[in-house]
């Protein structure tokens, strides 16, 4: 959902109560996803056609996004990866179901690869305030990005924690790179949806923070500006969400499968429970230069993880591979704790074997695949067609 546009919501009491019996964290995740013709790649403006046709069941999932050909749901809180798997293969099958019901397909890409027509806004006065104020910062059929939410104890702890949390980021970044087709090319960057959305003024690595107070502070002087309309547009890669006692890890585009989307999961909480008990501890984040967080978001978004990524240990860059493999290793030990690393080795594996998402776009296109061809295979991919993701459980 586009934040700070509903009230605030909180975690179900009994699933808070069952995490604090077992001092574990809870996770979510928020994916949007491209509406296209049935035939043809193009973007198309039926998100209020598919939204008629969703399933009562699993309306309240379902939201608006920005423009027309765009549409987002959000998995109940989770506290099993098995669950949110159960809960987010329910929700892209039933949303699949109704967008061709709707005479349209669902697309999990990063932005629209083929060439068509820029697609309306939704009709909602927020979101004209925006454009009024932004204008066209957002080109094309949409933006469409995956979202992690971890629990958190509160809002001071979850300050720390993303100050920890700036040096892991492109790393997640590269491995659900995911958009390298825009307009019917190829941009020569794994996720051309990284660059797009750097051209709003609020989006970026967050800033090394001193206090809750001073997250506060920063908000109400960006909304001052005129650089935000309210908290919701606070597109920081990580942040406290609006609506939820979490940390909201943004940076990655929608991945093409769920394996890659669980994977993203797993690594965030992994990494948020990881950096939570060095909070704990009395550790002190390192303060990274902005300039070399900003260097390494963007060798996240030029080469995915199939090139280099920057060390933010030695500041050189080292093979991206590499570097996902020495997160895997750090979080180990809280993957295990929360029931999570066996899935995450069969999942990195996975990845490895197949390639990110933009690889995967990339390996079509040199077969002779033409660009419709890719958008088909991530209709597919989409709903679960190609390569049936195994049971998790």
């Amino acid at each position: 959902m586009e934040p700070g546009a509903e009230g605030t919501t909180t975690i179900d009491p009994r699933l808070a109560a069952r995490a604090e019996r077992r001092d574990l964290l809870t996770l979510g995740i928020e994916e949007e996803y491209l509406l296209v013709d049935a035939t043809e790649p193009r973007g198309v403006e039926t998100v209020e056609a598919v939204i008629e046709q969703v399933s009562e069941e699993l309306r309240a999932s379902v939201q608006h996004e920005y423009l027309r050909s765009q549409i987002e749901v959000a998995s109940p809180p989770q506290l099993e990866l098995v669950g949110l798997y159960e809960a987010m293969t329910t929700l892209r099958t039933g949303l699949a179901d109704a967008a061709e019901r709707a005479g349209s397909r669902l697309v999990a890409a990063g932005c629209g690869p083929a060439a068509g027509p820029n697609t309306r806004l939704v009709d909602k006065p927020r979101y004209h305030r925006m454009r009024e104020r932004f204008g066209d910062l957002s080109p094309g059929q949409g933006l469409c990005g995956t979202h992690v939410h971890v629990s958190i104890p509160d809002d001071e702890t979850g300050v720390r924690i993303l100050n920890h949390l700036r040096p892991w980021l492109p790393v997640l970044q590269a491995a659900t790179a995911n958009s390298p087709l825009f307009g019917g090319r190829d941009t020569g960057y794994a996720s051309w949806r990284s660059m797009m959305w750097e051209r709003w003024p609020t989006v970026g690595p967050t800033p090394y923070l001193q206090s809750y107070d001073h997250y506060l502070t920063l908000i109400s002087d960006l909304e001052a500006s005129g650089a935000m309309l309210d908290e919701g547009m606070l597109y920081w890669y990580a942040r406290l969400s609006a609506n939820y006692p979490t940390v909201e890890i943004r940076m990655g585009d929608v991945t093409p499968t769920l394996d890659d989307a669980m994977l993203l999961a797993a690594l965030a909480r992994g990494l948020v429970a990881t950096l939570l008990a060095e909070v704990r501890d009395g550790a002190e984040a390192p303060d990274v230069p902005h300039p070399l967080l900003m260097a390494a978001h963007w060798r996240a978004a030029k080469d995915g993880l199939e090139g280099l990524g920057l060390d933010m240990a030695s500041r050189e860059p080292r093979p991206a591979w590499r570097l996902l493999r020495q997160l895997v290793d750090y979080v180990r030990p809280e993957l295990e704790r929360h029931g999570d690393g066996q899935l995450v080795t069969v999942l990195t594996d996975r990845l490895r074997s197949r390639g990110t998402g933009a690889a995967r776009q990339r390996a079509l296109l040199a077969k002779g695949v033409p660009v419709a061809g890719v958008v088909d295979w991530l209709a597919r991919t989409t709903r679960g067609e190609t390569e049936r993701d195994e049971n998790l459980s």
